[in-house]
């Protein structure tokens, strides 16, 4: 009987937290990453009556010389108007040990937006830039965003 509950427990939390990637992409960084470099992310958003969970890809090697990462974001939405955002991304703990995943190269997940509700359909542009006081920032491997459905 115990073990039954706990089958359907687990059924029940998988099913109820269910996220489906909509849109992954990632640009790589040409062995440094000029300050006015900007990246750009372009995805369409279809249905904007479901919740949507967006984040940061980040990679970097065992070069970049910081514990933390500042991008400078801003989104274009369908409508005309932006939203902009300076994030920064803890990628190293306070004993300089990664916090991502992998062995030479670190990959690290930022979420940026949970359960998010798009405001309109239509046609998204984000777009990211390094905020670092370096003027050709090292160590930054590839940048990407993830956006994934919230079902």
């Amino acid at each position: 009987m115990f073990r039954q509950m706990m089958v359907y427990s687990l059924c029940v939390i998988c099913v109820t937290c269910i996220q489906v990637v909509y849109y992954e992409k990632y640009q790589t960084i040409d062995k440094l990453w000029d300050k006015n470099k900007e990246y750009f992310f372009i995805y369409e958003i279809e249905d904007n009556s479901v919740p949507y969970n967006l984040s940061l890809e980040i990679r970097n090697n065992d070069l970049y010389p910081y514990q933390n990462l500042w991008l400078f974001c801003t989104e274009e939405q369908p409508e005309g108007s932006f939203v902009r955002d300076t994030i920064e991304c803890m990628l190293a703990d306070d004993f300089g040990k990664w916090v991502g995943s992998g062995l030479s190269i670190h990959h690290l997940s930022v979420p940026i937006r949970t359960k998010y509700i798009f405001p309109h359909t239509g046609q998204y542009t984000f777009n990211i830039r390094q905020g670092m006081r370096d003027d050709r920032l090292k160590g930054i491997e590839q940048i990407g965003v993830r956006i994934e459905k919230n079902l």
